[in-house]
Protein backbone atom coordinates (compact mmCIF):
# COMPACT_ATOMS: atom_id res chain seq x y z
CA UNK A 1 0.00 0.00 0.00
CA UNK A 2 1.36 3.37 -0.86
CA UNK A 3 2.78 6.10 1.80
CA UNK A 4 1.12 9.43 1.37
CA UNK A 5 3.95 12.00 2.00
CA UNK A 6 3.15 15.52 2.57
CA UNK A 7 6.26 18.20 2.63
CA UNK A 8 7.31 21.73 2.38
CA UNK A 9 9.01 23.31 -0.01
CA UNK A 10 10.49 26.91 -0.24
CA UNK A 11 11.82 28.11 -3.61
CA UNK A 12 13.27 31.03 -5.46
CA UNK A 13 10.92 31.45 -8.18
CA UNK A 14 13.20 33.32 -10.30
CA UNK A 15 15.17 30.56 -12.60
CA UNK A 16 11.76 28.90 -13.58
CA UNK A 17 8.98 29.01 -15.50
CA UNK A 18 6.79 28.49 -12.48
CA UNK A 19 5.50 25.57 -10.84
CA UNK A 20 3.69 23.40 -13.18
CA UNK A 21 5.31 20.93 -15.39
CA UNK A 22 5.54 22.28 -19.34
CA UNK A 23 7.44 21.03 -21.83
CA UNK A 24 11.36 21.17 -22.43
CA UNK A 25 11.17 24.27 -19.38
CA UNK A 26 12.65 24.58 -16.12
CA UNK A 27 9.46 24.20 -13.88
CA UNK A 28 9.60 23.67 -9.99
CA UNK A 29 7.32 20.58 -10.06
CA UNK A 30 9.93 19.22 -12.33
CA UNK A 31 12.91 19.48 -10.22
CA UNK A 32 10.92 18.65 -7.39
CA UNK A 33 9.93 15.41 -8.67
CA UNK A 34 12.87 14.48 -10.23
CA UNK A 35 14.62 15.04 -6.89
CA UNK A 36 11.97 12.79 -4.86
CA UNK A 37 11.90 10.06 -7.68
CA UNK A 38 15.64 9.46 -6.56
CA UNK A 39 15.60 9.25 -2.97
CA UNK A 40 11.62 7.14 -4.00
CA UNK A 41 13.79 4.46 -6.93
CA UNK A 42 10.36 4.97 -8.94
CA UNK A 43 8.48 7.83 -10.31
CA UNK A 44 6.91 10.55 -8.36
CA UNK A 45 4.35 12.72 -9.14
CA UNK A 46 3.73 16.14 -6.59
CA UNK A 47 0.23 18.32 -6.15
CA UNK A 48 1.04 21.24 -4.75
CA UNK A 49 -1.67 23.46 -2.75
CA UNK A 50 -1.06 26.28 -5.13
CA UNK A 51 0.47 26.94 -8.52
CA UNK A 52 2.61 30.01 -8.47
CA UNK A 53 3.33 31.87 -11.94
CA UNK A 54 6.79 32.34 -13.29
CA UNK A 55 9.19 34.53 -11.08
CA UNK A 56 6.69 34.04 -8.15
CA UNK A 57 8.40 32.39 -5.15
CA UNK A 58 7.22 30.26 -1.75
CA UNK A 59 8.03 30.41 1.72
CA UNK A 60 5.75 28.01 2.54
CA UNK A 61 4.46 25.54 -0.43
CA UNK A 62 3.02 22.37 0.66
CA UNK A 63 3.07 19.22 -1.62
CA UNK A 64 1.84 15.51 -1.49
CA UNK A 65 2.83 12.45 -3.39
CA UNK A 66 2.87 8.83 -3.02
CA UNK A 67 5.26 6.16 -2.42
CA UNK A 68 5.78 2.47 -2.66
CA UNK A 69 9.74 3.02 -0.68
CA UNK A 70 9.92 2.96 2.69
CA UNK A 71 11.55 6.20 3.54
CA UNK A 72 12.45 7.74 7.41
CA UNK A 73 10.99 11.06 7.03
CA UNK A 74 13.30 13.21 7.55
CA UNK A 75 14.96 11.04 4.52
CA UNK A 76 12.72 11.85 1.95
CA UNK A 77 14.10 15.96 3.45
CA UNK A 78 17.41 15.29 3.31
CA UNK A 79 17.75 12.81 0.21
CA UNK A 80 15.02 15.66 -1.70
CA UNK A 81 17.43 18.58 -0.92
CA UNK A 82 20.59 16.53 -1.64
CA UNK A 83 19.02 16.26 -5.35
CA UNK A 84 17.69 19.95 -5.67
CA UNK A 85 19.73 23.16 -7.55
CA UNK A 86 19.87 25.61 -4.59
CA UNK A 87 16.78 27.71 -5.63
CA UNK A 88 14.82 25.31 -3.83
CA UNK A 89 14.61 23.47 -0.40
CA UNK A 90 12.42 20.54 1.43
CA UNK A 91 11.57 22.01 4.68
CA UNK A 92 9.71 19.23 6.78
CA UNK A 93 8.20 16.01 5.67
CA UNK A 94 5.28 14.22 6.74
CA UNK A 95 3.06 10.72 6.69
CA UNK A 96 -0.50 11.82 6.38
CA UNK A 97 -3.75 9.61 5.19
CA UNK A 98 -4.57 9.04 2.02
CA UNK A 99 -7.75 11.59 2.80
CA UNK A 100 -5.28 14.56 2.78
CA UNK A 101 -4.85 16.15 -0.42
CA UNK A 102 -2.13 19.17 -0.62
CA UNK A 103 -4.47 21.73 -2.39
CA UNK A 104 -8.46 20.46 -2.15
CA UNK A 105 -7.97 20.21 1.70
CA UNK A 106 -6.55 23.51 2.42
CA UNK A 107 -9.05 25.97 4.17
CA UNK A 108 -6.22 29.22 3.49
CA UNK A 109 -3.51 30.73 2.15
CA UNK A 110 -1.27 33.91 2.87
CA UNK A 111 0.85 35.70 0.29
CA UNK A 112 3.15 38.39 0.95
CA UNK A 113 3.91 41.40 -1.94
CA UNK A 114 7.20 43.06 -1.39
CA UNK A 115 7.84 46.62 -2.98
CA UNK A 116 11.24 48.39 -2.98
CA UNK A 117 10.24 51.75 -1.94
CA UNK A 118 12.85 54.14 -2.85
CA UNK A 119 14.36 56.09 -6.23
CA UNK A 120 17.29 53.57 -6.56
CA UNK A 121 16.47 49.93 -7.21
CA UNK A 122 17.25 46.80 -4.90
CA UNK A 123 20.38 44.90 -5.29
CA UNK A 124 20.87 42.30 -2.62
CA UNK A 125 17.44 41.45 -2.58
CA UNK A 126 16.55 42.45 -6.20
CA UNK A 127 14.70 38.96 -7.04
CA UNK A 128 12.38 39.04 -4.05
CA UNK A 129 11.25 42.53 -4.64
CA UNK A 130 9.03 44.52 -6.61
CA UNK A 131 10.61 48.05 -7.31
CA UNK A 132 8.54 51.57 -7.52
CA UNK A 133 10.87 54.73 -7.75
CA UNK A 134 7.95 56.82 -7.19
CA UNK A 135 7.14 57.15 -3.21
CA UNK A 136 4.21 55.68 -1.42
CA UNK A 137 1.85 55.80 1.38
CA UNK A 138 1.46 53.01 2.93
CA UNK A 139 -1.11 54.41 5.07
CA UNK A 140 -3.83 55.44 2.03
CA UNK A 141 -3.07 51.72 1.14
CA UNK A 142 -3.74 49.91 3.88
CA UNK A 143 -7.24 52.39 4.31
CA UNK A 144 -8.22 51.16 0.60
CA UNK A 145 -6.97 47.42 1.24
CA UNK A 146 -9.85 47.52 3.88
CA UNK A 147 -12.79 47.65 1.32
CA UNK A 148 -11.51 44.30 0.14
CA UNK A 149 -12.08 42.44 3.56
CA UNK A 150 -14.63 40.07 3.29
CA UNK A 151 -16.78 37.75 0.68
CA UNK A 152 -16.61 40.00 -2.70
CA UNK A 153 -16.82 38.69 -6.24
CA UNK A 154 -13.45 39.48 -7.27
CA UNK A 155 -13.55 39.81 -10.75
CA UNK A 156 -11.95 43.11 -10.85
CA UNK A 157 -8.81 41.78 -9.42
CA UNK A 158 -8.82 38.39 -11.73
CA UNK A 159 -6.39 37.80 -14.84
CA UNK A 160 -8.22 37.26 -17.89
CA UNK A 161 -7.17 33.84 -18.74
CA UNK A 162 -8.31 32.53 -14.93
CA UNK A 163 -9.56 29.57 -15.48
CA UNK A 164 -11.65 29.21 -11.76
CA UNK A 165 -14.98 28.12 -11.77
CA UNK A 166 -16.29 31.07 -10.16
CA UNK A 167 -15.11 34.93 -8.75
CA UNK A 168 -16.41 34.68 -5.21
CA UNK A 169 -13.25 34.62 -2.18
CA UNK A 170 -13.36 35.24 1.08
CA UNK A 171 -9.82 37.82 1.89
CA UNK A 172 -9.52 37.09 6.03
CA UNK A 173 -6.70 39.41 6.37
CA UNK A 174 -4.85 42.57 4.49
CA UNK A 175 -2.51 44.44 6.34
CA UNK A 176 -0.20 47.34 4.58
CA UNK A 177 2.99 48.04 6.29
CA UNK A 178 6.24 49.88 5.70
CA UNK A 179 9.38 48.37 6.94
CA UNK A 180 12.31 50.92 6.14
CA UNK A 181 12.35 50.88 2.19
CA UNK A 182 9.94 48.01 2.03
CA UNK A 183 6.40 48.35 1.81
CA UNK A 184 4.53 45.32 2.64
CA UNK A 185 1.47 43.77 1.55
CA UNK A 186 0.06 40.62 3.01
CA UNK A 187 -3.56 39.06 2.39
CA UNK A 188 -4.51 35.68 3.73
CA UNK A 189 -8.09 34.31 2.38
CA UNK A 190 -9.45 31.09 1.70
CA UNK A 191 -8.10 31.03 -1.81
CA UNK A 192 -6.65 33.21 -4.60
CA UNK A 193 -7.88 33.83 -8.12
CA UNK A 194 -5.11 33.67 -11.09
CA UNK A 195 -2.87 37.12 -10.63
CA UNK A 196 -5.52 38.11 -7.74
CA UNK A 197 -2.76 39.41 -5.06
CA UNK A 198 -0.44 41.25 -7.80
CA UNK A 199 -3.84 42.98 -9.10
CA UNK A 200 -4.39 44.06 -6.04
CA UNK A 201 -1.15 45.31 -5.28
CA UNK A 202 -0.95 47.31 -8.53
CA UNK A 203 -4.37 48.90 -7.47
CA UNK A 204 -3.26 49.84 -4.15
CA UNK A 205 0.10 51.35 -5.67
CA UNK A 206 -2.17 53.35 -7.39
CA UNK A 207 -3.53 54.97 -4.48
CA UNK A 208 -0.37 54.28 -2.64
CA UNK A 209 1.44 57.66 -4.90
CA UNK A 210 -1.51 59.68 -5.32
CA UNK A 211 -3.18 59.00 -8.65
CA UNK A 212 -6.65 57.47 -6.74
CA UNK A 213 -8.63 58.03 -3.30
CA UNK A 214 -8.72 54.64 -1.01
CA UNK A 215 -12.40 54.82 -1.66
CA UNK A 216 -11.37 53.92 -5.51
CA UNK A 217 -10.62 50.57 -4.18
CA UNK A 218 -14.26 49.89 -3.01
CA UNK A 219 -15.13 51.19 -6.93
CA UNK A 220 -13.47 48.83 -8.52
CA UNK A 221 -14.45 46.37 -6.41
CA UNK A 222 -18.12 46.83 -7.18
CA UNK A 223 -17.51 47.59 -11.04
CA UNK A 224 -16.68 43.85 -11.18
CA UNK A 225 -14.46 44.80 -14.34
CA UNK A 226 -10.88 44.45 -14.36
CA UNK A 227 -10.35 47.05 -16.73
CA UNK A 228 -11.09 48.96 -13.63
CA UNK A 229 -8.38 47.78 -12.08
CA UNK A 230 -4.70 48.94 -11.81
CA UNK A 231 -1.45 47.33 -13.39
CA UNK A 232 -0.64 43.94 -12.69
CA UNK A 233 2.48 44.28 -9.87
CA UNK A 234 5.41 42.44 -11.10
CA UNK A 235 5.83 38.82 -10.35
CA UNK A 236 9.28 39.14 -8.40
CA UNK A 237 7.49 40.79 -5.21
CA UNK A 238 5.01 37.59 -4.48
CA UNK A 239 5.54 35.30 -1.98
CA UNK A 240 3.43 32.16 -0.91
CA UNK A 241 4.07 32.68 3.10
CA UNK A 242 1.82 29.41 4.05
CA UNK A 243 -1.16 27.12 3.92
CA UNK A 244 -3.69 26.32 6.46
CA UNK A 245 -5.04 23.09 6.87
CA UNK A 246 -7.60 21.44 9.06
CA UNK A 247 -6.11 20.59 12.58
CA UNK A 248 -6.63 16.93 12.04
CA UNK A 249 -3.49 16.63 9.71
CA UNK A 250 -1.03 18.32 11.66
CA UNK A 251 0.47 19.95 8.65
CA UNK A 252 3.10 22.29 9.70
CA UNK A 253 2.52 26.09 9.60
CA UNK A 254 4.58 28.54 6.93
CA UNK A 255 8.61 26.68 7.06
CA UNK A 256 7.43 24.19 9.87
CA UNK A 257 10.07 23.39 12.93
CA UNK A 258 13.37 24.94 12.62
CA UNK A 259 14.42 21.66 13.69
CA UNK A 260 12.63 18.20 12.99
CA UNK A 261 11.94 15.94 16.54
CA UNK A 262 14.64 14.16 19.03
Amino acid sequence: MPARIAMGVAYDGSAFQGWQLQHDEPTVQLVVERALSRVADHPVRVHCAGRTDTGVHAAGQVIHFDANAERAVHAWVLGGNSNLPDEVSMLWARRVDGEFHARFSATGRRYRYAIWNRWTRPALDRRRLAWWHYPLDERRMAEGARHLLGEHDFTSFRAVACQAKHPVREIREIEVWRDGDRVLLEVAANAFLHHMVRNIAGTLIAVGQGERDPDWVGEVLEGRDRMLAGVTAPSAGLCLQEVEYPERFAIPGGAGPAFPPR
